[in-house]
Parts: structure tokens; C-alpha cells; sequence
């Protein structure tokens, strides 16, 4: 099945590129919601601690 793209060395190029750019791709998204996920946190933490602190529950 591989046999035709490892025996051209642009196609290997090529794949090799498209493999890059999809990792980029990938690594930028995981970092954009890992930062989403880590601020929704802090929020619901500081919420946690300030509804602990006043003594509400």
C-alpha cells in the first residue's frame, strides 16, 4: 500500500510536509483549548474558594 509513495522522493516530501503541518495544526489547537480549559478553572475555583470563604454553604 506504501509502496508507491516510499519509492518517490517528492511524494515522501510531500507526505512528510502534510504530516508537519498537521502536527502544527494539532499542537496549536490542543494549547488554545488547554488555556480555555485551565482560565474555565480558575474561575470555577476562585468561585469555590470565594463561596467557601464568605461561609454561603
Amino acid at each position: 500500500m506504501l509502496d508507491p509513495i516510499t519509492g518517490s522522493p517528492i511524494l515522501m516530501a510531500l507526505a512528510a510536509l502534510a504530516l508537519i503541518a498537521v502536527a502544527i495544526t494539532a499542537v496549536r489547537f490542543a494549547i488554545k483549548i488547554a488555556i480555555r480549559v485551565g482560565l474555565v478553572a480558575a474561575v470555577v475555583l476562585a468561585g469555590i474558594y470565594t463561596v467557601g470563604y464568605l461561609g454561603i454553604i
